[in-house]
């Protein structure tokens, strides 16, 4: 089996804007290792990202600080955002190494509201899903209720998400079905202790500054998560990693000092959980790298959480994929049909929304797309192949349908069996476009969003909430594609 990485961040930024470098959060090779590895997949999860009312709609059209760094920095080391998801304030970042990119399956977003009685999204849960190398990975961010007596209420959040988060992959409609869950956020989970025995905030604060280094299972004793997950009320399901790290939240903001009007508690987590034995001779597993939290981060009154996690997947595995022919001849702008081929796997199911994407060659988001056709508008009727054998299927391009502006491009191929779930099969190498007079071609930067898909014609999304109606489950990279220039890496 092969090992992939995954390096989680959960933090609750509390409306604040990105205020310090975030490079070491990420934990970067330094001059001192630069051989370290860097891991497959980054997955962020922020909590309170400033999100009023009064702004809902330019929340939704342009991407917010602390997506436009988290987007520079990683795309600057050559990740590519697979998929973002926003509900008001709750925000799930997911990016991956290129050479991942082609093997991922069936991804789709979710989200449940569970504030206000699941009327509003200010708490709740968002989630990406994706099938890697044979095996199905659920990620989800939450932000539970808050406030100490209210137990209750994030208990109840929690088996609301669980029963109303459904997906359109039928072996994994379900959260827990899936093989690898990684669960991140603010639970809210806070330190309770018997009626008429319970310590001051100064007093807490006083036993941690005497805890030897690592030593904090007295006080988890009395983590109100822990005795959920035992009792079995919620995250029964879950593991947590052992936690060798003081509570996260309340600090002053901007110091390393707990505020007294709260209890010091351990309100952001990360938990996983494996179906070991899903597959016949052959056992699933996560392994911890480490699980901690990054004191010197001041700008919010939580601390960062990160936890780095290596999982087993199927190794050598290939399924379902479309292999483009190398593009030798320039694509000149205006050329009346520029032809291309691409093979496709005999267990690729052609879906009426399958597309063809066209990308610039160094893109770093998979919403990011330069113009799109629809595979069934540009396939060149041809000859049916055997029954279980490849097909190579001749792709035509017309006049109006390529790009505008010369450069390096990709193709990138997308199988879409419906409007929530779409797979990577396949991406070009490089090609170039260019004028036939041999001149640049400059573009307003207005005009070129404004024209990047066709008009009159729905854009192959995974969404059909009307934003002007609706504000939650805002996917943040589809949204701010063509209004922002968040992701030119300078």
């Amino acid at each position: 089996m092969d090992t992939l990485r995954f390096y989680f961040v959960t933090w609750n930024v509390a409306t604040k804007s990105p205020g310090q470098d975030l490079n070491s959060l990420l934990d970067f090779p330094s001059q001192f290792n630069k051989n370290k590895p860097l891991p497959d997949f980054y997955v962020i999860g922020l909590q309170e990202v400033k999100s009023q009312p009064q702004n809902m709609v330019m929340d939704s059209l342009f991407t917010d600080p602390w997506t436009a760094t988290f987007n520079k920095i990683l795309c600057r080391q050559g990740y590519i955002i697979a998929k973002n998801i926003r509900l008001q304030g709750i925000i799930l970042l997911v990016y991956t190494q290129l050479k991942h990119v082609t093997h991922l399956r069936d991804i789709e977003a979710q989200y449940t509201k569970t504030g206000l009685g699941g009327l509003w999204g200010n708490k709740g849960a968002v989630s990406v899903r994706f099938n890697i190398y044979g095996c199905s990975v659920c990620l989800v961010n939450c932000h539970l209720t808050a406030h100490e007596h209210l137990l209750a209420d994030r208990i109840n959040d929690y088996n609301t998400i669980i029963k109303q988060h459904s997906y359109h992959v039928t072996e994994t409609s379900n959260i827990l079905y899936h093989d690898y869950v990684f669960w991140i956020g603010d639970l809210n989970f806070r330190t309770d202790y018997p009626t008429g025995n319970s310590p001051s905030s100064e007093e807490i604060v006083a036993a941690l500054q005497k805890i030897e280094k690592d030593k904090y299972t007295a006080l988890l004793k009395h983590d109100q998560l822990v005795a959920v997950m035992d009792a079995g009320e919620a995250f029964s399901e879950f593991t947590e990693p052992e936690i060798k790290f003081p509570p996260t939240y309340k600090f002053l903001i901007g110091t390393d000092d707990y505020d007294i009007k709260r209890k010091p508690s351990w309100t952001d987590r990360i938990l996983y959980k494996v179906v070991a034995n899903n597959y016949e001779n052959i056992t699933l597993r996560a392994d911890v790298v480490s699980y901690n939290h990054l004191p010197h981060y001041t700008v919010s009154d939580h601390k960062p959480v990160i936890g780095q996690f290596n999982i087993k997947a199927f190794a050598n595995y290939t399924e379902k994929t479309v292999e483009f022919a190398p593009i030798h001849r320039i694509w000149y702008i205006g050329d009346v049909d520029f032809r291309t081929q691409c093979t496709l796997s005999h267990d690729v199911e052609i879906n009426p929304n399958d597309w063809i994407g066209i990308y610039d060659a160094d893109f770093h988001n998979l919403d990011d797309y330069i113009a799109y056709e629809y595979l069934a508008k540009v396939t060149v009727p041809q000859a049916t192949p055997p029954s279980g054998q490849p097909r190579t299927i001749t792709l035509s391009f017309a006049v109006g349908s390529g790009v505008r502006t010369p450069g390096f491009y990709r193709f990138i191929y997308f199988s879409q069996p419906n409007n929530d779930v779409r797979s990577v099969l396949g991406i070009s190498e490089p090609f170039e476009v260019s004028s036939k007079e041999d001149q640049l071609v400059t573009l307003d930067p207005c005009e070129q969003a404004s024209t990047s898909s066709s008009p009159g014609r729905a854009k192959p999304t995974t969404t059909t909430t009307d934003i002007f109606t609706d504000f939650t489950g805002l996917d943040v990279a589809k949204l701010s594609r063509h209004f922002s220039n968040d992701l030119s890496i300078d």
